[in-house]
């Protein structure tokens, strides 16, 4: 397995973990104010299954199994998908302080910081589909 598809995986494993805590602590019975906590974390833990686990799992395991370039350079030019993998990390993380925020402050801050966020996700996102593009051919 390529280094970069080992980072997006064992990335993604981490962000499993981390949803899973956060599950249990969004579901962990409390005496009152439960549900403001639940209301708060909520985002957060979705995005951090379907980004983070999913979508992070996914890249990585389509940058190895996708078909090769070329014998001689089976990944072809990676540069896109090593940009990919700190955009969507820092989008992700951003996002993770900055949605809960908004809901505990008013500071305009958290919402420009939530819409940076989105945009270096969907740039990531944007990255990584332009560099498998180029590695699904015809036989």
């Amino acid at each position: 397995m390529p280094d970069l598809s080992r980072w997006y995986v064992k990335t993604a494993l981490a962000y499993l973990a981390l949803a899973l805590l956060l599950g249990v602590a969004i579901v962990w019975p409390a005496e009152g104010g439960a549900s403001f906590w639940q209301g708060l974390l909520w985002p957060a833990w979705i995005h951090l299954l379907t980004v983070g686990w999913l979508t992070q799992l996914i890249f990585g395991v389509a940058f190895w199994l996708f078909p090769r370039h070329s014998r001689a350079r089976p990944y072809g030019p990676q540069a896109l998908a090593r940009v990919a993998y700190p955009l969507l990390n820092a989008g992700i993380l951003l996002r993770l302080v900055a949605e809960p925020a908004i809901a505990w402050t008013a500071a305009p801050l958290w919402k420009t910081l939530l819409a940076l966020s989105a945009l270096l996700q969907w740039t990531a996102g944007a990255l990584m589909a332009g560099y498998l593009w180029t590695r699904v051919k015809r036989r």
